[in-house]
Parts: C-alpha cells; sequence; structure tokens
C-alpha cells in the first residue's frame, strides 16, 4: 500500500520537476552553482577599455543578482544582434538601431533601462583642420560637406550612421554627394583617429565617446575639432532576453533593472561604474522610446 502511495506522488511531481526553473548546473568539483547570466554589448570603442569596463559591471550585476554574470565580447554590431537572437547573451547594451533589430528577432525583449544621457543623446560631425571647414550653426549648413571626404563608425551605429545619415539627408546631402565613397571605420575611436589623421576629412561620432578621449588627453586638438552637434535623439540602452525568467524566477527582470537604477554616484564602487558609462546615473526606459530609429532604420535600409 505505501509503495503504491510513493510511486502515485512521484507521478505527480515529476511534470512539477520538469516545468520549474533550472538555474544550476553542475561544476568540475561536483558541486552546484547557479548557471551564469552572460552579458554582451556592441563594440562601439577600443576593446580593452570595453573588457575593463564590462568586468567591473559583472562584478557589481553578481553581488546584486545573486547569480554568476559573465561579460562576453563580440567582434562587430551585427555579431551582438546575433549573439542576442541565438541566446548566447542575455542582457546586452545596445545602441539605438541594433536594440531595435535585436528586440524585432527576439518576441517579449525588453529595453529596461539607459544612462541619464541616452534621452537626449547627440552625435558630433568632427573635422580634420586642414580641411578649412568651420563651425556649422544650423542643420541646413550640412550643405557645405558636399564634396568631402567623410567617415561614419559602424555601419549599424546609432551614434555613428544612423542619425548622422538621417540629419544629412534632412539638408539634402546623400552619400553620393561626398567625395568618393564615405568611410566605415567600425567604432568610434578609430573615426577619432583617421579624421586626426586626414585620411578623412569628415567623421561622425558619439559625442559622450569624444568628451571622454578629449579629457584624457587621447585626442589631438591641433589636428581635429567639432563643427557640429546633431539634435538630440534616444541611443544607448540595456535589454533583456524574457527567457532569463526561465532561469531565474518571474521577478528576476525587475531586480536586474533595479540593480541598474540602485547604482549611486556618492558609492565610490557605483561611482567608478558610472564614470566608465560617461554616466550619473541609470534611469528607467522602454521599447516605444525607439519608434523613431526604427522607422529611420527602415528608411535607410538597415531593418527590413
Amino acid at each position: 500500500m505505501k509503495k503504491a502511495l510513493w510511486s502515485s506522488l512521484l507521478l505527480l511531481l515529476l511534470p512539477l520537476v520538469a516545468c520549474s526553473p533550472q538555474p544550476i548546473r553542475t561544476s568540475t568539483t561536483g558541486k552546484t552553482e547557479a548557471k551564469p547570466l552572460v552579458m554582451g554589448a556592441i563594440p562601439d570603442q577600443d576593446p580593452q577599455k570595453l573588457q575593463r569596463q564590462y568586468e567591473k559591471l559583472a562584478s557589481y550585476l553578481e553581488k546584486e543578482l545573486g547569480v554568476p554574470v559573465e561579460y562576453k565580447p563580440v567582434t562587430d554590431y551585427a555579431a551582438a544582434v546575433t549573439a542576442f537572437k541565438v541566446g548566447d547573451v542575455q542582457l546586452v547594451w545596445f545602441g539605438g538601431l541594433t536594440g531595435v533589430q535585436a528586440r524585432l528577432q527576439v518576441p517579449g525583449a525588453d529595453a529596461i533601462a539607459q544612462r541619464d544621457v541616452d534621452e537626449q543623446f547627440h552625435s558630433l560631425f568632427i573635422a580634420n583642420k586642414q580641411s578649412g571647414l568651420t563651425p556649422i550653426k544650423d542643420t541646413a549648413e550640412l550643405q557645405q560637406l558636399k564634396d568631402r571626404t567623410f567617415t561614419f563608425g559602424s555601419e549599424s551605429s546609432t551614434s555613428g550612421r544612423l542619425m548622422p545619415q538621417y540629419f544629412l539627408e534632412q539638408a539634402g546631402v546623400k552619400l553620393e554627394n561626398f567625395k568618393g565613397q564615405p568611410g566605415f571605420s567600425g567604432d568610434h575611436d578609430k573615426t577619432i583617429k583617421l579624421v586626426e589623421a586626414g585620411t578623412y576629412e569628415v567623421g561622425a561620432v558619439n559625442e559622450k565617446v569624444w568628451q571622454k578621449r578629449v579629457a584624457t588627453k587621447e585626442v589631438d586638438l591641433s589636428k581635429v575639432d567639432v563643427i557640429w552637434r546633431s539634435p538630440a535623439y534616444y541611443d544607448y540602452h540595456w535589454v533583456i532576453n524574457p527567457d532569463v525568467t526561465d532561469s531565474y524566477g518571474k521577478y528576476f527582470i525587475k531586480k536586474v533593472q533595479d540593480a541598474f537604477l540602485k547604482l549611486d554616484p556618492n558609492v565610490p564602487e557605483h561611482k567608478e561604474i558610472l564614470d566608465l558609462f560617461e554616466a550619473k546615473k541609470f534611469i528607467t526606459t522602454q521599447n516605444s522610446n525607439y519608434t523613431q530609429i526604427e522607422e529611420i532604420g527602415r528608411k535607410i535600409g538597415k531593418i527590413k
């Protein structure tokens, strides 16, 4: 009788066990440990600088979330989107465009946090001083860039390509109006160096990266300077895969969001992370904030 009762109980419990979250893995020592949350980011700057930035953040998130957090670098912007799509990374720091591209491929994915600067973000056009170009005060004056050599950053960069191209087209400047083919440097640091060297007369860069490199004296201001600051737009943000709730529980996404919002510049450890991100704090965001980015991405063919 007892044996039959235990058999019945096991039959009832098996489906529950099979459907329950599995946030653990077995280590080489035979002990169980939490499955790591894998974090990624678009490679918009020098890889070594990004490695330090995200390793610091991973250590902080581990403490806040109670699970291991790993940073997995990727080779380019498209690889970041693909890695998110196939589940190789679950939490990714995307630009406006790549964030939209990723969310369109992963139903239920959400934008959960952005820096305080990202709701009013700007691109800069920088010029080699030998070009003779002077500061541009109005978007219409971008006409001056016709017949100049010009480089963007990555082809999928919001601040280094998408929005600069949009503002140029608003001013009546098309890609074919540049001298030769426009360049695509790959990231903002490379754009700065190419314009500084005179390889291109003008380049489009992320305002925060430019400011950071100027502050650390990594830019030769005798050779290159800012000639235009774009109107504001939404840009960088954290996107999380909805599948994390299967591994870590129903409220895990809120827990991740709260960890970003908790970063406080008055706490030394937090301030170091915020400084690396060129931010005073992180704030909430939502998918609808990037509607304009999606519309422009579709218009120029970066979103199908």
